[in-house]
């Protein structure tokens, strides 16, 4: 179907229900508005339901993320360009000894200091595939509202501030270049209420009341490095705070845009449209995560939802069928047959009955120094365990390895990445390409599972796993048993395979050959040999008529 050029002036006063009717049939308006690629998705709940996750995406089960922006480059931590306007806050106080008082220095400057002259994608995604990633995800742009590929429709972006170099387009090439499924993160649709802390001032001390550089326009920039660009684009602040702002907390409540948030505009919501529109068709992702309650800007706009109909029918014209995956926070029933379900920093405490995905992250989202000097990073061995859990109840792994400023990982990153590796370079047969048994796991963890909070955030508040906790998976007629632990006595009995089961064969990947057991109404007691194959899980193939 041509699209038609429809003449902005006719439109005054349509409804924006017949606006999207439109944009759904591939039209878009003369201001530039980009519309919806033809195709069966159509920008409602309703029809997005026909959605079905790719099998590619059900197979790889282990994703890598570089969640990098320009909020790295100070090396303190997550939501950077939010603490620093927030007086008192470590990240102020930071932030006035390093760069000067955000009256002077904003995050705009911050923006301008970001580098990323050691980047090197090629040699990370090399790296991130032997370590047993089977896709790849860059982050497009952060509630700091910069993003990193070109737009027309963002001048804040990396290739005229900053690194000046295309990020999301390197990253691409790098995953194409691997194999790698490649995708895109994107955050920037809360930067309207997350940015509010720009608009304040100090309330005491020498500069009480001089206003942070939040509410800062064009006309300001005359004769600064920034002339000619408009810092409003960035922050979009030209707004009143939404309610009970001064409390920092309050953005969480108000994260599904709604309990007194000041409503987005409607040019901020389409503005916000055509950049995914942009990143969509130039990079073909095939995954797009939103960090958002459900979609972007829902339920105050329909723009996640006209977003997420020209991604599926964009991947649909290119493969022939539908490639593509989003990944969405807080879904209800309808929305978890739309896309992905996502879960933050946390895991399902049951076999789910579609595919969904665990996002965490090493350390912190952003790199944080503090975290590589305090050695607080977490092990291979969590990552392995989590990954071993998150397979067993139908999901994948997304983790993130937080890059420096520079645009480099740590050694110590690098060190936990080839753990990894190892990890998978001899148990990976019992992670990609399989499917959950009957139950997900046994052992005295399950006992103790703690219950999600809002978007996630339940990992780690349980008790470690030990070498009685198991997790299942299977591929075909085989049965593989993660153990998460090495047993002290040399042998192992796994409870959910009584005798109403018949096991013919067990080894242990990675191990000497067929291992002797006995099986019995308490469970199949399986000898292991005196060497350990690899380290933090060990996995038994048992085949047999598993019931």
């Amino acid at each position: 179907m041509k699209r038609r050029t429809l003449i902005k002036g006719a439109l005054t006063g349509i409804s924006s229900l017949y606006l999207s009717k439109l944009y759904s049939k591939g039209l878009f308006l003369a201001d530039g508005m980009q519309g919806i690629a033809p195709g069966p998705f159509q920008s409602s709940w309703d029809s997005l339901t026909q959605y079905q996750v790719p099998d590619w995406f059900r197979d790889a089960k282990f994703g890598l993320w570089a969640h990098w922006s320009p909020q790295c480059q100070p090396e303190r931590g997550d939501w950077y360009a939010r603490g620093m306007y927030q007086e008192g806050s470590d990240q102020y106080k930071y932030h006035c000894e390093k760069y000067g008082h955000p009256s002077k220095f904003g995050f705009k400057d911050v923006i301008n200091e970001w580098k990323a002259d050691k980047w090197d994608p090629e040699e990370l995604v090399s790296l991130y595939k032997k370590a047993g990633a089977k896709y790849f995800v860059a982050l497009a742009n952060h509630h700091d509202n910069f993003d990193l590929f070109p737009s027309k429709y963002q001048s804040w972006n990396s290739t005229r501030i900053g690194p000046k170099k295309d990020l999301i387009g390197g990253w691409a090439k790098a995953a194409k270049n691997n194999g790698l499924p490649f995708g895109v993160s994107v955050h920037a649709a809360h930067a309207w209420s997350w940015y509010e802390t720009a608009q304040r001032s100090d309330k005491s001390g020498p500069l009480t009341g001089v206003p942070y550089d939040g509410k800062m326009t064009a006309a300001d920039g005359a004769g600064k490095w920034w002339n000619g660009y408009d810092p409003q684009e960035l922050y979009a602040q030209n707004h009143p705070l939404s309610l009970d702002s001064e409390n920092n907390g309050m953005i969480h409540k108000q994260w599904n845009w709604g309990n007194g948030v000041t409503p987005p505009s409607k040019a901020y919501c389409e503005k916000f449209y055509n950049r995914m529109i942009t990143l969509i068709d130039k990079y073909e992702p095939d995954l797009m995560y939103f960090d958002d309650t459900a979609l972007p800007l829902w339920p105050a706009s329909d723009v996640g939802l006209r977003v997420a109909a020209h991604l599926y029918n964009s991947s649909i014209k290119k493969h022939g069928k539908l490639r593509a995956v989003i990944n969405g926070k807080i879904l209800d029933e309808q929305q978890r047959k739309c896309m992905v379900w996502d879960i933050e920093r946390g895991q399902s405490n049951q076999i789910e009955p579609l595919p969904w995905q665990t996002d965490t992250c090493i350390g912190g989202w952003h790199y944080d120094r503090r975290l590589y000097d305090n050695n607080k990073y977490k092990s291979a061995k969590t990552v392995v365990h989590t990954l071993a859990d998150v397979v067993s109840k139908n999901g994948n792994l997304l983790l993130n390895i937080p890059v420096r400023g520079d645009g480099s990982i740590d050694d110590k990153e690098r060190a936990v990445v080839e753990d990894v590796a190892a990890w998978m370079a001899v148990n990976s047969e019992a992670i990609y390409g399989t499917r959950p048994w009957t139950t997900f796991g046994e052992g005295p963890a399950m006992e103790t599972a703690a219950p999600l909070s809002a978007q996630g955030f339940n990992e780690g508040k349980g008790k470690p796993f030990v070498a009685d906790d198991i997790r299942f998976t299977t591929k075909g007629k085989t049965l593989y048993a993660i153990l998460l632990g090495w047993p002290e006595n040399g042998k192992t009995l796994v409870k959910s395979l009584g005798d109403k089961s018949k096991v013919t064969t067990v080894s242990l990947l990675g191990g000497p050959g067929r291992l002797s057991f006995e099986q019995s109404a308490s469970g199949l007691s399986v000898h292991l040999p005196e060497q350990q194959p690899c380290k933090d899980a060990f996995v038994l193939k048992i085949e047999g008529a598993i019931v």
